[in-house]
Parts: structure tokens; sequence; C-alpha cells
């Protein structure tokens, strides 16, 4: 998984109109003496990606957290729910101004995801494959780091010749801007397989789904550097989890999530902070924003843990 909010400026012209301080969404949105962001200018409208990604303040930590269902669905049976799953990510933004482009920005981050037994809604540590019979390790989701862009490269308002990158997927309704309706179409070498995926198949195919819902006056509101109030959800289509051990047997697991945007790790459920305290320390706090490692997904962390395995077996298994 990569939930990286993808909170993105579009339709300039409609949003000039619909914000402008005789809009009653603009004047519903003042509430106070802050200052108010103009949403027509590309850099100020810019703010509030970053803000629903993490801070306007560079390094700050945030905090995001999810719960929600794994299913699968194969021809001809009908579907299961598998797991209950909780997840967690955390990380902080490096900001910085460019002379031609404007506002610019790059996170670094670390999530977690766990996946609990449905019924009794604990951690699991084996499960018991329905369609195999046999019971496998459960290897959770601990992908470190999870970074939106390589330690050279941003994103930013504007490009190299200085005009907006206008970018669709947002709108405002009834005070809250809305993100959602894009996916992410993932299509590349799956790193558990050869170098004839080309050929044979193999590449790993998922899309994921993200939206995020915030209430316009705090994203208008220029004194407030992040969210602390807003919903979000995550949902992924993929194969099978590799250590459920299914090889190429037909199907697909469907996720579907929500969470919101957390204060501080304290805030987080029980079940999910003490998991983190006993076996995932680390994750409590993002990387440093000088992270230069690639990277790693469930696929990679899962190839790791099997070449370890091998390694310490001392076979091939």
């Amino acid at each position: 998984m990569k939930m990286q909010n993808r909170f993105v400026p579009g339709m300039l012209a409609a949003l000039a109109v619909l914000l402008s301080s005789q809009s009653p969404l603009a004047l519903a949105a003042g509430g106070g003496k802050s200052k108010l962001l103009d949403l027509s200018i590309p850099d100020e409208l810019f703010k509030v990606q970053i803000k629903a990604s993490c801070s306007t303040v560079s390094g700050k930590a945030t905090l995001y957290w999810w719960s929600g269902r794994m299913y699968s669905r194969v021809p001809g049976e009908k579907d299961r729910l598998l797991f209950n799953v909780h997840g967690m990510n955390t990380r902080r933004c490096e900001i910085k101004t460019d002379p031609k482009k404007g506002l610019c920005w790059r996170s670094v981050s670390r999530e977690v995801m766990f996946y609990l037994d449905p019924e009794t809604n604990t951690i699991l540590r084996e499960w018991k494959n329905p369609w195999t019979g046999e019971t496998v390790p459960v290897l959770h989701v601990a992908n470190d780091p999870v970074n939106l862009q390589p330690t050279s490269r941003f994103i930013c308002a504007r490009d190299e010749e200085g005009k907006p990158v206008v970018r669709d997927g947002m709108m405002v309704k009834d005070d809250v801007v809305l993100e959602g309706g894009a996916a992410a179409r993932l299509f590349y070498k799956n790193p558990l397989a050869g170098e004839y995926q080309d050929y044979v198949g193999g590449m790993y195919h998922a899309m994921e789904f993200g939206t995020t819902a915030i209430p316009l006056a705090s994203a208008r509101n220029a004194a407030i550097t992040d969210f602390n109030d807003s919903v979000i959800s995550w949902g992924r289509i993929s194969r099978w989890i590799p250590w459920m051990k299914m090889g190429d047997r037909e199907g697909l697991v469907i996720f579907h999530t929500a969470g919101m945007r957390l204060d501080n790790f304290a805030q987080l459920p029980e079940v999910v902070r003490n998991e983190i305290d006993l076996n995932y320390p680390q994750y409590r706090e993002p990387p440093p924003l000088d992270d230069p490692r690639p990277n790693e997904t469930s696929w990679t962390v899962f190839k790791k843990y099997v070449d370890s395995k091998r390694a310490g077996d001392g076979q091939r298994k």
C-alpha cells in the first residue's frame, strides 16, 4: 500500500468564483479574523495539498490511521471476509520555494498495516489458508520507507516555465473540500518474479483508491498549518498477498477502509499501539527528510523475508 493523499488543485476559474469573498462558502469559511487563502492563486491553493498530506511546517511529523476489512474474490464462489485490518502512516514533508516553480514539497513516511482475526479482532501470527489447508505465518505490512519523491525531486505548484500546474480531482460541497475519484493504476515488474514477465506474465497489477474530506474553513485558514479534522478512505484491488502462498490460483483480494488524521501516537487504537511498541518501535516516527533509501512494498519486504529464511535454512524452499 502507498497511502499518499492526492489532494490536487484543479478548475481554478470555477473555484475563483465559488470561493470569492462574496461566496456564502467563503463567508462561512471566514469564521474569524485569520487570513483566508485565496484559492484562485496557484501557490495558495497548493498549500492546501501540502496541509492535507502533512504540514506546511517543514519537517513536522504527522500521523494517519485507517481501519477496515480485506475480502477475497474468486470466480464461482461467494466473496469471503478474510481479515480485519488496522493501518497507520507517519510522515513529514520538506517544503521549499523555487523562483520559477513557486511552492514545492516532497514527503517521507513509513507505514504498517496489521491483519486481524475477523472474529476476535486480535493480531494474527499465523493463518490457515481455507483453499489449500496449509497454515502459514502472517507477514504484516511494514514498509519503510514509503517516500513520495526522491530527495532531489519535488512536487511544485508551477512548471519549469512558471505556469500553474492544473490537476483535476477536487471539489467543494457544503463547506467541505473533497478529493477522490482518481485511482493509482499500478502495473510493473513483480519483484517476486523473474526476468521474463513480459513473456509469461507475473506482472504486479493492482489499483488503489483514496479519498479525503476536509472542512473548507480549515482548508482556507492560513493560520492552520495541518489538518487534525480530515477524514480519509483507502482501498485496493490486487492479486493474492504473497504470504498467503496461493501461487497462481485465480482470484483477487479487496481492501476497503476508512480513517482519519490523528494528533499523536496515543490516539491510535490500543491493538495498534501495542503491536507497534512490541515489534515495530521505529514506526512511531517518520524517516528523516534526507532519507535516501528506495521505497519498500509488501512484495519487496516479503522477498527479503523469504531470502533471509532460505539463507538461514541453507536451502531453497
